[in-house]
């Protein structure tokens, strides 16, 4: 009710555990806290907060117009009502390598238990789409150095990911890997590898926790949980599924209502008010309040 009661800290050591523990994370995105709860409730290990699904809300490419304000706070308003860990997309670290520092702060206060900063060239673009430039290896090094450097809470897990695969191959990413696990990352995160060769091959070079991007739409293969475990692969992400899914549903009922000129026919497609208020847990605020207050009119003596 309102908050979650596990503390920001308690997530995070729950995350480290979990890439210690050997299986697969699952972390679906959440483009809202509601999605967030609906998660939690479907048995998920974490979710995700990506900074493609953020622009597209925001009515905006994801193309580096979003800001650490704006993250931070949907960020925080995500890892507020779930009891998971929750991972953020915090692009390039937003600036230079002190912003990036400055930036893991802000999101240590936003309750989130870690975050990725990539190595493209500020402003970014999709890591699914052609055309990516990435900085040298010097700079993507200091992004990851600094943020490593910055946390308060050596829990919180600092991933680096790395889009060096679409301009530079396969070897070159094995090479970034090894250098940003030296330099402090916790979480490897090479963005759109192709199929499960390139996965096993950069589970091979490194020996800190990887994570897959299963976007749909993009560069790699859709790869089962299954498999993807078999291949070593500690967390996975489903970044814009949901979304995805919310808008087809949201322009099909548009243009139902539109053609119908009624939404009846789309109503047993719909969340019922009672499963909303269950999974809001209604009945926990009205047992709550009325311990503390009955809405009764009082009048003061």
């Amino acid at each position: 009710m309102l908050h979650s009661k596990i503390t920001a800290a308690a997530k995070r050591r729950a995350f480290r555990e979990g890439l210690a523990s050997g299986e697969l994370l699952r972390l679906p995105g959440a483009f809202s806290p509601l999605t967030a709860l609906a998660i939690e409730r479907a048995g998920f290990e974490g979710v995700y907060v990506s900074g493609a699904v953020l622009s597209a809300d925001l009515g905006l490419p994801d193309i580096g117009l979003t800001t650490l304000t704006e993250v931070a706070g949907r960020a925080g308003q995500i890892a507020r009502v779930t009891d998971l860990p929750a991972l953020v997309d915090a692009d390039t670290g937003f600036g230079e390598p002190l912003n990036a520092a400055r930036t893991v702060q802000i999101l240590e206060d936003s309750g989130v238990a870690g975050c990725h900063i990539e190595d493209q060239v500020n402003p970014k673009r999709c890591g699914h789409l052609d055309g990516k430039s990435v900085v040298g290896l010097a700079e993507a090094l200091r992004r990851i150095r600094a943020a490593a450097d910055a946390r308060r809470d050596p829990d919180f897990v600092i991933c680096a990911r790395t889009d060096v695969r679409a301009s530079e191959g396969l070897g070159a990413v094995i090479d970034r890997a090894k250098a940003l696990a030296d330099a402090g990352a916790d979480l490897l995160f090479p963005e759109a590898l192709a199929n499960t060769a390139e996965f096993e091959a950069v589970r091979e070079a490194v020996d800190i926790p990887i994570l897959a991007n299963m976007t749909e739409f993009g560069k790699s293969t859709l790869l089962t949980a299954d498999t993807l475990r078999d291949l070593g692969v500690n967390v996975v992400i489903y970044p814009v599924t949901l979304l995805r899914l919310a808008m087809g549903t949201v322009t099909d009922a548009l243009a139902t209502i539109a053609a119908e000129g009624t939404q009846a026919a789309l109503v047993a497609r719909m969340q019922t008010r009672g499963e909303l208020y269950d999974l809001l847990g209604y009945a926990d605020y009205a047992k709550f309040d009325t311990t503390v207050f009955s809405h009764k009119y009082r009048e003061e003596p």
